[in-house]
């Protein structure tokens, strides 16, 4: 043991390495068992859903620095507290069509292999609970551009909401290369 002296960096590793170990909302998935929960978010005139534990942090939209020979759903690079993150207007990425930033919208932070991306959306609909059965037996996505990444539709009161795993979307060959 002895008083050996631990280089900032070294700390500052192991902090990371312990966070990146802990499974985000782990507590509430033990108290609520067959219970799946999600932020809700608009992208155009569809409705998603994307698990608690793939979203790291909601933003605010900010600057971006632009990022040459890259495809039009690649708005640029943000600066997060230090860190950068490419933003990827998620509408025109799905669905072709520009993404119009107003006072609601907002940039999802996702973690991806190698960092984070933001992805904007039209606005934060609020946070949704499915049960497993509902996700489980809900309906097949038609739509052949979001398929790929909606696990299930589930209908919540009056709204129809795409179950969107962020993890199918930061392993997509064609989202990773944003280069042209």
């Amino acid at each position: 043991m002895g008083n050996q002296a631990i280089h900032p960096f070294e700390q500052l590793a192991d902090y990371e390495r312990l966070s990146l170990a802990h499974v985000a909302g782990e507590p509430e998935q033990i108290e609520n068992q067959g219970i799946w929960r999600g932020i809700c978010y608009r992208v155009g005139q569809r409705l998603f859903a994307s698990s608690i534990g793939e979203i790291s942090e909601l933003l605010v939209p900010q600057p971006l620095t632009n990022v040459p020979g890259t495809h039009d759903w690649m708005l640029g690079i943000a600066n997060v507290r230090g860190n950068l993150a490419p933003v990827v207007d998620l509408g025109r990425y799905l669905f072709g069509q520009r993404t119009q930033v107003t006072d609601r919208s907002r940039f999802l932070l996702v973690h991806q292999h190698g960092g984070n991306v933001a992805l904007l959306v039209d606005e934060i609909v609020g946070q949704r609970s499915v049960s497993d059965d509902e996700r489980e037996h809900g309906e097949t996505e038609d739509d052949e551009r979001v398929a790929r990444f909606v696990t299930s539709i589930v209908t919540l009161g009056e709204q129809r909401i795409g179950i969107f795993s962020m993890n199918r979307l930061t392993r997509a060959p064609d989202f990773l290369q944003a280069a042209l």
